[in-house]
């Protein structure tokens, strides 16, 4: 028996646990938080080539629902009791903020050129989870500043900064790969 009061029976809501874990990928054993990431590109993936959206309204689309699922995520966590009173997160299986902050790099990329055709939207798609992925282990330039403090809203800030700084790092080598074309 635990007497340190850090366990309990409960189970944590059905609707925060679903949002927070990002429909469950954040149970995957071996890298949760990249699970979480992949699944929020192929959200993405789905949207952008199924939807039938024009470019514009799919970035529009992609930043609405970076805004929706932060606040959902935010509560969430919160909800969930993945972060305890002290604000200390109990688990690392909270992925939402992986799925948000992908959605922003990825909010950048038009999946169709002005023809119709597809474009190489998809090595960009690869690109943007990448450098998303690297920014949110590697944590520089506040990014850590953010992930040491505490409450639910600060589980998503950090990752919310990383995506910022993937989609700057991605329209950087945008602009280097046109002009060296």
């Amino acid at each position: 028996m635990n007497d340190k009061g850090n366990l309990t029976d409960k189970r944590p809501p059905l609707l925060p646990t679903i949002i927070g874990t990002g429909l469950g990928s954040g149970f995957w054993p071996w890298g949760p938080g990249t699970a979480g990431s992949v699944l929020g590109t192929l959200i993405w993936a789905v949207i952008a080539l199924f939807a039938g959206l024009d470019g514009t309204t799919l970035q529009t689309t992609m930043l609405l629902l970076t805004v929706v699922f932060t606040i959902l995520g935010t509560w969430a966590t919160f909800k969930n009791s993945l972060v305890s009173f002290s604000g200390v997160i109990v688990t690392s299986r909270v992925v939402i903020d992986e799925i948000v902050g992908v959605w922003i790099p990825l909010s950048l990329i038009i999946p169709f050129e002005e023809a119709g055709h597809k474009a190489d939207s998809l090595w960009w798609a690869v690109i943007a989870l990448v450098l998303f992925r690297f920014y949110d282990m590697v944590k520089p330039l506040g990014i850590k500043r953010l992930d040491r403090m505490r409450g639910a809203f600060y589980v998503m800030a950090d990752d919310i900064l990383g995506g910022v700084y993937a989609a700057i790092t991605m329209v950087i080598i945008k602009i280097a790969w046109a002009w060296v074309r």
